[in-house]
């Protein structure tokens, strides 16, 4: 019976333990910072609440072994960074303007020159955002295999600012 009643104390014991473990665990989430009221001062910020510093983003590289091969991951790296800009589904049969445009990309991904050999000329704003656009994309993934890359693709431009790239087109009605 005294073996009985040690081996019980034991479990309790070990019971005990896990509960504590358990309820340490539960512990409350911090409170969240204090909101000042309209009118109110904002708190002092100290040393700790200065924002950590961020790394620049990494730019992946392409294994791509010639331009046309690169194109796919440039157009890739474009929907990417705009997928709320991307035209989903089948284009409409009239597009606002069509623009055929060559990009250099350096070893690094950065884009050095970019060329018209097409422009839409009827909308120097879709020359301008699309130009933008290229340039807000580098880094682009860096062409490990060439050193350095010049793509060409096809801009198919919704009137709504929305597109699409030839390479990747979902189609056209």
């Amino acid at each position: 019976m005294k073996q009985l009643w040690k081996q019980r104390w034991a479990q309790a014991g070990s019971l005990a333990g896990c509960i504590a473990a358990l309820v340490a665990g539960c512990a409350a989430p911090p409170a969240p910072p204090k909101v000042p009221a309209p009118g109110e001062p904002a708190p002092e910020a100290g040393p700790a609440a200065t924002a950590p510093a961020v790394a620049p983003p990494v730019a992946r590289h392409s294994n791509a072994s010639n331009p046309r091969a690169y194109r796919a991951d440039a157009a890739s790296h474009l929907y990417g960074l705009n997928q709320d800009r991307i035209w989903k589904g089948r284009l409409p049969p009239l597009l606002y303007a069509i623009g055929v445009l060559q990009v250099e990309v350096d070893g690094r991904g950065q884009v050095r020159n970019l060329n018209w050999m097409r422009a839409p000329k009827h909308a120097p704003e879709v020359i301008a955002e699309i130009e933008r656009t290229v340039r807000a994309a580098a880094p682009f993934p860096a062409p490990a295999r060439m050193g350095k890359v010049v793509y060409t693709d096809t801009w198919l431009w919704h009137k709504s600012g929305q597109f699409q790239l030839d390479t990747l087109t979902e189609g056209q009605d």
